[in-house]
């Protein structure tokens, strides 16, 4: 994902900066109160045992990096007391997932709105992904393709049923994201969309679809997904590596279905080396950048990260964002694709 991947180093290059005393003095206090915060939590932490304790860890985490991206010049302990909950945090959420734990209270009144989507891949986190967002009750967008997972199957296998069912019955949007993991090269001559699989009987080789072809590649998701669960999809899909064409986004539209891209500033990040930039880093970035409105993208596992990503990050990264007034919602909720899912849209 060159793209994406450059889209974050921009973003992880650029510092935020205050340009009026006031703007400081007010992030400062909120800094205040955030680290009041985790203190807090951290306290709490400490009177739990077990999964429920890690848990609490996690959210802890998520509290003092929310307070380090507020104010870093102000409260540089801060920084630091991110990073080590964070860290606490990576085994904490994988065994948080053994057991239910209980729900997160959200602020009465948000700040704003934060739209999380994942996007298949390996499938290491999806377990831990859905146990974390069914304990802050949050309802997100999934995006799926036909992918191999660690399990040794694919991502829409019938040994995935129960799964996406689960996700169908707890209220979260799901759209395509092709069948064969289509990454799109370029509109070739005469009407051709030339894709590169990343599955299926033409992986890593470069094939011509007519626009008709690719809008199937598009609904083969749903009719698998319709034999998986007994529903239809929602009408939106999401091109891998955030890659379109002027002829794939037509061909799309034609067959129903409304592109969803994210945010520069939601890009997780969990497609880049880990060694480049550490789970802490990414974790502050989004903390810091992410506004009202934004789409955040993430994987259900990434086999080239030598640290995962969620194990470490997501937890922190909804506390964190949960302490900072955002609340969360699917994309049949956001403004840009209220119209999509009206009764009248020609899906499927």
């Amino acid at each position: 994902m060159k793209a994406a991947a450059a889209l974050t180093v921009l973003a992880l290059a650029a510092s935020p900066a205050m340009s009026a005393a006031g703007q400081a003095g007010e992030a400062n206090n909120g800094a205040r109160e955030l680290n009041d915060a985790a203190r807090a939590a951290n306290a709490h932490a400490r009177n739990l045992n077990g999964p429920a304790r890690r848990a609490a860890e996690a959210k802890a985490a998520g509290i003092a990096a929310a307070a380090a991206a507020a104010a870093p010049a102000a409260a540089p302990a801060a920084a630091p007391a991110a990073s080590a909950a964070v860290a606490a945090s990576a085994s904490a959420a994988t065994t948080a997932a053994a057991k239910p734990q209980p729900a997160v209270l959200h602020h009465s009144a948000c700040k704003g709105t934060i739209y999380l989507t994942f996007d298949t891949g390996s499938q290491s986190q999806a377990g831990l992904i859905a146990d974390t967002l069914n304990r802050h009750k949050i309802k997100a967008t999934f995006f799926l393709a036909n992918e191999k997972t660690v399990n040794g199957d694919y991502s829409l296998d019938p040994s995935w049923s129960a799964y996406w069912k689960a996700r169908v019955a707890e209220g979260h949007a799901i759209g395509s994201h092709t069948f064969d993991h289509d990454v799109l090269a370029k509109d070739g001559a005469n009407g051709a969309i030339l894709v590169k699989p990343g599955f299926g009987a033409h992986a890593g080789k470069i094939i011509s679809l007519t626009p008709a072809q690719y809008c199937e590649e598009i609904k083969r998701v749903d009719q698998r997904f319709v034999e998986l669960t007994g529903k239809h999809l929602d009408p939106i899909w999401r091109a891998p590596a955030g890659r379109t064409t002027p002829r794939a986004l037509a061909a799309a539209q034609s067959c129903g279905y409304a592109h969803v891209g994210w945010a520069p500033a939601g890009f997780s990040g969990d497609e880049l080396s880990s060694t480049a930039y550490p789970n802490a880093v990414l974790l502050q970035k989004s903390l810091r950048d992410l506004r009202d409105g934004d789409i955040f993208v993430a994987h259900m596992g990434i086999w080239s990260r030598k640290e995962a990503w969620a194990p470490a990050n997501l937890e922190p990264l909804i506390s964190g964002l949960e302490q900072k007034g955002y609340c969360f919602a699917t994309l049949r909720e956001h403004p840009d694709y209220l119209s999509q899912f009206k009764p009248s849209s020609k899906h499927p």
